[in-house]
C-alpha cells in the first residue's frame, strides 16, 4: 500500500465531513487508506463517520488522548509507504496525493513534504513553510521583528519569507495540518512524541527528520484549504499556555542547557505578554461596551436627578431621600441594561432596532414595579423617563461613534438582506439554495452559476462559473458558494485566491451536508462557521430560552406549595425546578423517546417536557416526532416554549 491518511478529529465534526469528501475524491488515483481517530467527540463525529463513510478505519477514544497519542495509534497499525497527518479542517484538492506521492517517490532523500496552504478567503499560509525556532528566531517572532521584515534572511527566519511561497524548496519545519511522512523513516526515528499533548509535536518530529540525514521539502504544486484553529480558540489563554509549553518542551529537548534556558526566558516573557493582551481582549470585547453604557447611564441620571431635584422639585431647597442614589438608579440601571442584553443589543453585529427595544421593555418594566410601590418609594416618574431618553441616545451615540471608528466588533448592521451565488449543477445548487432559504438567512437575492455552459439562461442559472467576475459585480454579490460535490477543489482554490483581496467571502457546501463551511469575514479568515437548519443555536435565541427557564423555575419555586398538588408527579416536579434552575435540565427539549439521530440537531440541555407534548394523541409515530424536533428547532421561539409548557403542565413532574 502506498500512503496512510490519518485525521485526528475533537468535536469538529462537519469539517471533518467536508475533509472527508475531498479525501475520498484524492484517493481515487491511490492505493490507500484512511484513518479516523476521534478523542471521545460529543458532536456525533464517530456516527457521522459510521454511517457517511464506511470505508475509513475508525477509531473510537473514550478519552481525549492528545493529538501526538492518537496518531501513534493510527501510524502503529498503518500499511502504506508513506504516512500523512492531516487535520480535519482542511480541503485536499483532487490530485494532491497523487502528486505528493510522486514527489516523495522521485526523491528518496524526502523524510517529510509539507505543501501550500490557503485560508478560507484563498490566502496564503505564511506557517506552510517554517524555520527552526531558535532562541534568535523567536525572538525575532516574540517582539514582532519578523512581522516587521517578512523576507529579511536575518529576522524572516520563522516563516521562511524570503522564500518564494510558489517555488519548492527545503524547510526546517513541517506544518502538522498536512504532514507527509515516510514510514521508514519513522521506524528509523520514532513516532509523535507523546509529551506534547497538543502543539509542538510537528516541530520537534520535524527536526528528527533532519537530524536522521533526512530533508523536508515545502512542495507548492499541491494545496489544500485550512480553516486554522477550528479546535482551538487562538486568543484564548489557555491556548497561549498550551502553546509556548511545547515550544520549552521542545527546546529542553534539543538545545544545549544554556540555549534553552534562554529560549525558556524568552518563551515565558511572551507567555505573560500573550495572555495579558488574552485576558484585555476578552474583557475589552465582552464586558467594555456594558461597562461604558453603564456609566454614562450612572452619569446622565444623577445629573438628570439634581437637575430635577435642584431646579423642578426642590427650588427653595431640599432634597430626595439618599436611597434614590444608593438603591433606585443602580435597579434602573440593572433593569435597562438586562433588558437590552435580553433584547440582544449586545450581539454582534450591533442592531441599533434591538437597543431600542430593550430600553422600551426595561422602561416599561421600571414603569410597572413604580406604580406598585409605597408612597415612599416612587420619587419621580418623570426622572426615570428622562433617565430612559438619555440612556438611548448614549447607548446609541456610543455604538455610532465605535461604528464610524471603524472598530470591527462593533460595527452597525446596517444591510441585513446578502446577496448570494451558489455555483454547481442544477440539483446540488438547487439543494443549498433552499438550504439557505430555510436556514433563516433571509436573502436579499439567490442566484444559481452553472459549471459549464450546459444550464446558461434557464432553471434559474445567471451564467458559469467562468463569468464569476462579473456575476460578483453585476449582481453585487456578498457570499459565492461552491458546491463540492461538482466542483473540484483545485478550481475552488483557485478562485478563491483569484478573489481573495476583495471582500466578497467564500463558502463551501459538502455534499448531502447541512452546513456550509467558509470564512466569516474578509477581517478574520481564520475563523469559520456553520449554517444550519435552525434557530435555536442563535445567541440570542439560547440566552432567552436559559433565561426563560430561569424565570419559571423561580416561579415554579414561589408556588410550589400550590402546585405540586397539580402535578402527576409532585417530588419529580420540586427536583426538576432545582435541576432546571442549576442548568442541567430545560423545561422544554428533544422528545428522545423515538429519535434515533439527535447529532443532527443543535446540541441544547434534555427537556423536561418535548415538543410532541402539545399534542393530545401520545401514540405518535417516530416521523412525527422527528419531524417535531426537527421545526421546534428551526422555528424556536420563546413563546413555542410556554406553549409547550402550558398544554404539558401536569407532567412538569417527568
Amino acid at each position: 500500500m502506498k500512503l496512510s491518511v490519518i485525521i485526528v478529529n475533537y468535536n469538529v465534526k462537519y469539517f471533518l465531513e467536508q475533509c472527508l469528501h475531498s479525501v475520498r475524491k484524492s484517493v481515487k488515483d491511490v492505493d490507500a487508506e484512511v484513518f479516523v481517530v476521534d478523542n471521545n467527540s460529543v458532536d456525533g463525529s464517530v456516527e457521522m463517520v459510521r454511517e457517511k463513510f464506511p470505508e475509513v478505519l475508525l477509531i473510537a477514544n473514550k478519552e481525549n488522548t492528545g493529538f501526538s497519542k492518537a496518531n501513534n495509534q493510527a501510524i502503529e497499525r498503518s500499511k502504506g509507504e508513506y504516512v500523512l497527518l492531516l487535520n480535519p479542517d482542511t480541503l485536499v484538492e483532487d490530485d494532491t496525493f497523487k502528486k505528493i506521492v510522486k514527489f516523495m517517490d522521485s526523491h528518496p532523500d524526502a523524510g517529510g513534504l509539507g505543501v501550500k496552504m490557503v485560508d478560507g478567503k484563498g490566502n496564503f499560509l505564511p506557517e506552510s513553510k517554517r524555520g527552526l525556532p531558535t532562541p534568535s528566531v523567536a525572538f525575532y517572532k516574540i517582539f514582532g521583528f519578523s512581522r516587521l521584515f517578512p523576507k529579511s534572511k536575518i529576522f524572516g527566519k520563522y516563516h521562511l519569507g524570503y522564500l518564494d511561497k510558489d517555488e519548492t524548496n527545503e524547510v526546517e519545519i513541517l506544518s502538522g495540518a498536512f504532514m507527509l511522512l515516510r514510514k521508514t523513516v519513522l521506524d528509523k526515528i520514532g513516532l509523535l512524541d507523546e509529551t506534547f499533548f497538543m502543539y509542538g509535536e510537528d516541530i520537534d518530529l520535524s527536526y528528527r527528520i533532519i537530524q536522521a540525514g533526512y530533508k523536508n521539502y515545502y512542495y507548492p504544486e499541491a494545496r489544500i484549504i485550512h480553516y486554522k484553529g477550528e479546535s482551538t480558540k487562538k486568543s484564548s489563554v489557555n491556548y497561549v499556555m498550551v502553546f509556548y509549553r511545547a515550544m520549552i518542551i521542545f527546546a529542553e529537548k534539543h538545545f544545549s542547557q544554556k540555549n534553552a534556558k534562554t529560549f525558556s526566558f524568552l518563551i515565558n516573557i511572551a507567555i505573560y505578554f500573550r495572555a495579558v493582551l488574552a485576558i484585555l481582549n476578552r474583557f475589552l470585547s465582552g464586558v467594555a461596551l456594558p461597562l461604558l453604557d453603564t456609566l454614562l447611564l450612572l452619569g446622565g441620571i444623577i445629573g438628570i436627578k439634581n437637575y430635577w431635584e435642584h431646579i423642578i422639585i426642590f427650588p427653595a431647597g431640599g432634597q430626595y431621600p439618599s436611597d434614590i442614589v444608593s438603591v433606585a438608579i443602580p435597579v434602573y440601571i440593572f433593569i435597562w441594561l438586562m433588558s437590552v442584553y435580553l433584547s440582544g443589543g449586545y450581539d454582534r453585529p450591533v442592531r441599533l432596532l434591538k437597543v431600542f427595544k430593550g430600553m422600551f421593555i426595561g422602561t416599561v418594566i421600571i414603569l410597572t414595579i413604580y406604580a406598585l410601590l409605597p408612597e415612599d418609594y416612587r420619587f419621580s416618574r418623570a426622572m426615570i423617563l428622562f433617565g430612559a431618553a438619555w440612556g438611548l441616545i448614549s447607548m446609541v451615540s456610543v455604538r455610532f461613534i465605535l461604528h464610524l471608528a471603524g472598530f470591527k466588533n462593533y460595527k452597525i448592521g446596517i444591510k441585513t438582506n446578502r446577496r448570494f451565488t451558489v455555483i454547481g449543477n442544477k440539483d446540488e445548487a438547487a439543494r443549498v439554495a433552499a438550504l439557505l432559504r430555510t436556514a433563516d438567512m433571509n436573502p436579499g437575492f439567490i442566484g444559481l452559476v452553472s459549471v459549464d455552459d450546459s444550464q446558461l439562461n434557464k432553471d434559474g442559472f445567471i451564467g458559469n462559473i467562468d463569468q464569476i467576475n462579473d456575476i460578483i459585480n453585476i449582481y453585487k454579490i456578498d457570499e459565492v458558494i461552491f458546491c463540492a460535490k461538482d466542483i473540484p477543489a483545485r478550481k475552488i482554490i483557485d478562485k478563491m485566491s483569484e478573489f481573495s483581496a476583495t471582500e466578497t467571502e467564500f463558502k463551501i457546501a459538502p455534499p448531502e451536508s447541512l452546513s456550509i463551511i467558509g470564512s466569516q469575514s474578509i477581517n478574520t479568515s481564520g475563523d469559520i462557521y456553520i449554517i444550519e437548519l435552525d434557530s435555536i443555536s442563535k445567541t440570542n435565541n439560547r440566552r432567552s430560552k436559559r433565561f426563560l427557564d430561569i424565570v419559571v423555575s423561580l416561579l415554579f419555586l414561589s408556588l410550589s406549595p400550590f402546585l405540586i398538588i397539580l402535578m402527576k408527579r409532585p417530588f419529580g416536579f420540586v427536583k426538576n425546578i432545582f435541576f432546571v434552575l442549576f442548568g442541567r435540565l430545560s423545561w422544554v427539549g428533544y422528545d428522545k423517546t423515538y429519535t434515533n439521530d439527535l447529532n443532527m440537531l443543535p446540541g441544547i440541555r434534555p427537556g423536561v417536557l418535548f415538543p410532541a407534548d402539545v399534542i393530545k394523541d401520545k401514540n405518535i409515530t417516530s416521523d412525527t416526532s422527528e419531524r417535531l424536533n426537527l421545526l421546534y428547532a428551526r422555528d424556536y421561539k420563546i413563546v413555542n416554549d410556554l406553549n409547550i409548557i402550558w398544554k404539558g403542565f401536569r407532567d412538569l413532574g417527568r
